[in-house]
C-alpha cells in the first residue's frame, strides 16, 4: 500500500512532467518557420538527346527563370531489387544526361547567372522511386551500398563542375525511414562535395523525415491535390493550398530550414488539380484544358510564392528543344507559360 508521502511524490512527478510537456509544446508552437534568404525561380530542365544549339537558354530567359535542375538517371529493374546501374558518362546516354552534357548546360546557363541544381533520379522499371523497398536487411545493406556509389559519383561530378546545389535523393519514400543509413549517405557526400544539399521528398513523405537537420533545405515534390471539383475556380485552388501550407510551415519551423519545391507541375487537363502527380500517359481520356493548368499556376503564385519559408520552386518540366504537343506537364507554348512569365519577371 502506498503511503501519503509516496502519493505526494508521484503527484509531484506527474505535475512536473505535465509542466515540462506543456513547455515543450509551447516552444514548438512559438517557433517560427525559417526565412529564406533567396527565392529561386526555377524550372526542371530536361536532358535532351542532342547537344544544345544556341537558342535554348535565350528562350528560357524570356520566362524570367533564374534557376534550373538537371536530372541524370540511375536504373533499377524492380522496386525490391537492390542492384542499381548508372553511368556518369557514356556514348549510349542522352547527351543532356551525360557528364559532358551537364557541364555544357551548366556553362551555357551560368553565363546568364542561372543557378544549377544537380538532381539525380532513380528510374524504376514499371514503377517509381516511391515504391523502392527491400525484403530483408541484407538487401537493404546492399541497396544503400549501391545508392551511395551512385550519389557519390554525382557528388564528385558536382564538386568538379562547381555546381552549387546537389539533391541527394528524390521520392525515395519507403527508404527514408532508415534514418541512420541516410545520415551515413549524407556524411559521405559531405566528404567529397562542398556545396549546399537538399533531398526531394514526396508530398506524402516530407513530414516523416528526421534527417532534415543535416541538409540546407527541405525539398518537397509538391504535387498536392488542390480540389475534388471537376471544374474548380481560382478561389477553390487557392483554398486547396491552406492545409499543405500549414503542414510545410510546421516542418520548416521544427527544423528551422527554408523550403524548396524541388518539383511542382500540372498537366494541361481539366483534372490537373485533382491528382497532379498522374503521368500524361495515364490521362489519355482527360479533357484538355490550358486554362485549368494556368489556373493551377496562378493559385500557387497567389497562395504560396510569397511565403517567407519559400526558397524556390522548380516547374516540371522544360524541353530545351521545344515543347511537346498534346497532354503534358510542360507550360511551354501554353497559357501557363504566360502566368510563369508574369510572376517570374515581376
Amino acid at each position: 500500500m502506498f503511503s501519503r508521502s509516496n502519493t505526494y511524490l508521484f503527484s509531484s512527478i506527474g505535475l512536473i512532467l505535465a509542466m515540462f510537456l506543456a513547455y515543450i509544446i509551447h516552444q514548438e508552437r512559438s517557433l517560427k518557420p525559417a526565412v529564406a534568404k533567396e527565392k529561386w525561380k526555377g524550372i526542371s530542365w530536361v536532358g535532351s538527346r542532342r547537344a544544345l544549339e544556341g537558342g535554348e537558354v535565350a528562350n528560357l530567359l524570356k520566362t524570367g527563370a533564374d534557376a534550373i535542375s538537371q536530372t541524370p538517371f540511375g536504373w533499377q529493374s524492380d522496386p525490391s531489387n537492390p542492384d542499381i546501374r548508372w553511368r556518369v558518362e557514356s556514348d549510349e546516354m542522352w547527351w543532356g544526361e551525360s557528364s559532358r552534357g551537364i557541364a555544357a548546360t551548366l556553362d551555357s546557363t551560368r553565363k546568364h547567372n542561372i543557378l544549377n541544381v544537380l538532381k539525380p533520379h532513380l528510374w524504376v522499371r514499371g514503377s517509381w522511386p516511391g515504391e523502392i523497398e527491400m525484403k530483408d536487411e541484407g538487401d537493404w545493406n546492399l541497396w544503400f551500398d549501391n545508392y551511395r556509389g551512385f550519389i557519390l559519383d554525382y557528388a564528385i561530378l558536382a564538386e568538379k563542375l562547381e555546381i552549387p546545389v546537389l539533391c541527394i535523393g528524390t521520392e525515395l519514400e519507403r527508404t527514408s525511414h532508415r534514418e541512420e543509413d541516410w545520415r551515413k549517405v549524407i556524411s559521405q557526400v559531405k566528404k567529397v562535395y562542398s556545396g549546399k544539399l537538399i533531398y526531394a521528398a514526396n508530398f506524402t513523405e516530407f513530414e516523416h523525415i528526421e534527417f532534415w537537420d543535416e541538409l540546407d533545405f527541405i525539398g518537397v515534390q509538391a504535387y498536392f491535390p488542390l480540389s475534388k471539383k471537376k471544374v474548380p475556380g481560382l478561389k477553390d485552388l487557392i483554398k486547396g493550398w491552406e492545409e499543405p501550407k500549414e503542414r510545410i510551415e510546421r516542418i520548416s519551423s521544427k527544423f528551422q530550414k527554408p523550403v524548396v519545391f524541388t518539383e511542382i507541375g500540372y498537366c494541361n487537363t481539366q483534372d490537373a488539380a485533382v491528382e497532379p502527380w498522374v503521368w500524361p500517359s495515364d490521362r489519355r481520356d482527360a479533357t484538355v484544358s490550358e486554362e485549368m493548368q494556368a489556373l493551377c499556376y496562378e493559385a500557387f503564385f497567389e497562395a504560396v510564392w510569397q511565403e517567407p519559408w519559400m526558397a524556390g520552386a522548380f516547374w516540371w518540366k522544360w524541353f530545351p528543344h521545344g515543347a511537346r504537343q498534346g497532354i503534358d506537364f510542360t507550360p511551354q507554348g501554353k497559357t501557363a507559360e504566360d502566368v510563369l512569365r508574369k510572376y517570374y519577371s515581376d
